[in-house]
Parts: C-alpha cells; sequence; structure tokens
C-alpha cells in the first residue's frame, strides 16, 4: 500500500470530499480519466496527488486501487473585509489536508 499527502492546500474540504467520495474503491486509472473531466478546481489537485500515489507505489495505474481519499480540514486563514460605517466583516478562506491511499492488486 503506498500513500500520497498533500498539506495546506487552498481549497474547501467539504467541496473536495464530494470529488474524493467518488474515486474511493475505483481503478487509479478509471479514476484518473473520471478527475481529468470534473470541471471542479478540487478534482484537479486530487488528480496530482492520486498520481503521486501510484508512483510512490512503484506499479502501473491500471494495477492499483484507490483504497481511501481522505480530505481532513487544515487551518483557516481569517481575512476581513471592510464595510460601511468603519465596520469590518470577516472572510473565512480554508485550507484542507488531502490524502490518498492506493493498493496493488
Amino acid at each position: 500500500m503506498a500513500r500520497a499527502l498533500l498539506k495546506f492546500i487552498r481549497v474547501s474540504p467539504i467541496k473536495s470530499r464530494l470529488i474524493a467520495r467518488e474515486i474511493q474503491g475505483m481503478n487509479a486509472e478509471e479514476a484518473l480519466a473520471a478527475l481529468e473531466f470534473t470541471p471542479n478546481k478540487a478534482a484537479k489537485i486530487i488528480s496530482k496527488v492520486l498520481a503521486s500515489a501510484v508512483a510512490n507505489s512503484g506499479s502501473e495505474p491500471q494495477d492499483c486501487i484507490v483504497k481511501s481519499c481522505r480530505v481532513d480540514n487544515g487551518p483557516v486563514l481569517k481575512r476581513f473585509r471592510p464595510r460601511a460605517r468603519g465596520s469590518a466583516s470577516g472572510i473565512r478562506k480554508p485550507t484542507a489536508h488531502i490524502l490518498v491511499e492506493v493498493e496493488g492488486k
């Protein structure tokens, strides 16, 4: 079993989990093909992490299965936006940690 971990990436973990759930249990080659045509920022990032996990395993993508794809919360960058009458409202910029584990057949 090989794994790849990407930490502190500036993407919403809630939106990324939707993509991560889709590829769990899939063949790595099929998962890479599916992610390539998914119009989502998280799909491109997860695709790179999956390719790294397959490379770490030392085998070909058609010989690997995505055992787990997990997206955890990272720290939140807190910013503010000026508003009327000298007040301010908060902006939350979430980050995520993405872990992909692949297993040979």
